[in-house]
């Protein structure tokens, strides 16, 4: 089957199931497993052009702002790409317009070219059981029925292992957690991000499971007093959200919350493990129970790191 993957976490998905080679495109974001990036063909234009991921976050969120507002996508497919790639199989979402190609984009692309019907599958998970349901739903589209049920099931107890052992800590054991998925302007970690703090054992104090992410006001994040502070900048890894800590740390009042006086700011690999709605994020999950109770979930290696500055 010719699949083309508009979500990097269908990139990952696809891939999982042992269709890597099935792949005729991905997008300019898709990275994991490692290498895809050079192998397939890039089928996707950001309107922040080759430089967007090094524009200061809030240069992107303003450009990003002002073509929502001229009615423009913020990501097209390149002009060509469908006709030469001829996919069985399309895999967008819906969930997001500033993540990736909207499903109504790709709908419209395809009914422009003359006797071209391929399905268009969009995953729109809100939780982790949205997730894993998705998974599925990939391997039916793609015949790949019995390897995405094994690897739902490998991941279900995972997640299970996990609520297991935090299952039975009493409300004073669950420390409130505030989660930044974007430091300038400030946004929450929202979707699946909330279930996956109540999971590891905390309390997101910023937003509610199945919520979506959101801007507030700084305001917000002093008035809930987080003992933790868990930044995970949409799209980047840690040493990309390392050199964008300036911008929390510089706001009146950084230093007096609880989780910067206690030293319980961590920096995660959100690219890799928080923002994408694949199989990955339940590594995410431990990651999170891991900093919350190291006594619980100890860890010899961690794929996140405490932040000191």
């Amino acid at each position: 089957m010719r699949i083309l993957s508009l979500l990097p976490s269908a990139t990952e998905i696809v891939c999982s199931l042992g269709l890597k080679d099935d792949l005729v495109g991905i997008t300019h974001e898709c990275d994991y497993p490692p290498g895809i990036e050079t192998e397939k063909p890039i089928v996707i234009e950001s309107c922040l052009g080759p430089e967007g991921k090094h524009l200061p976050p809030g240069e992107i969120d303003r450009r990003i702002n002002e073509t929502l507002q001229r009615g423009e996508g913020v990501y097209r497919i390149r002009p060509g790409l469908l006709e030469e790639t001829r996919p069985e199989l399309i895999i967008t979402q819906g969930l997001c317009d500033v993540c990736a190609v909207p499903r109504f984009s790709v709908v419209e692309a395809v009914r422009s070219i003359k006797g071209f019907n391929p399905n268009v599958l969009s995953l729109d998970p809100t939780d982790l059981t949205g997730i894993l349901a998705d998974i599925r739903r990939v391997g039916e589209a793609t015949g790949a029925i019995d390897a995405s049920g094994d690897l739902v099931e490998k991941l279900e107890e995972r997640v299970g292992e996990v609520a297991g052992r935090t299952r039975a800590l009493g409300a004073a054991q669950r420390p409130g957690v505030a989660c930044i998925e974007w430091p300038d302007p400030i946004f929450t970690g929202g979707h699946w991000v909330p279930e996956m703090v109540e999971l590891a054992g905390g309390r997101d104090v910023l937003e509610k499971v199945g919520e979506r992410s959101r801007r507030i006001d700084w305001q917000v994040v002093l008035d809930a007093k987080p003992e933790f502070i868990v930044v995970m900048p949409c799209g980047y890894n840690c040493a990309e959200a390392r050199a964008q800590m300036h911008l929390l740390t510089a706001r009146p009042g950084w230093r007096d919350l609880p989780a910067v006086k206690n030293q319980r700011v961590y920096i995660v690999e959100a690219n890799a493990y928080f923002s994408r709605s694949g199989p990955r994020v339940v590594d995410g999950l431990e990651q999170l129970a891991q900093i919350l109770h190291p006594g619980l979930f100890p860890c010899a290696s961690p794929a996140w790191e405490r932040y000191e500055g």
